[in-house]
């Protein structure tokens, strides 16, 4: 899993693995999922982030 921030568009993309992507769908407002051939998700897009995102520079990540 990979999570990168774009400050310069304000979007921060989550992907989840690494295939080609097939389709997109605005699931939420400000929210694309982005689907691969398979019908899986592949990535999230958060757009303006900042003001989703507590502090989109910033990540904390778990394992439980």
């Amino acid at each position: 899993m990979k999570v990168t921030y774009d400050a310069e568009t304000d979007t921060m993309t989550i992907t989840l693995r690494d295939e080609r992507i097939k389709e997109s769908d605005e699931v939420r407002p400000g929210v694309i999922a982005d689907f691969g051939y398979d019908g899986g998700i592949v990535r999230f897009e958060i757009l303006d982030a900042s003001k989703t995102v507590g502090n989109a520079r910033e990540m904390q990540f778990a394992v439980g």
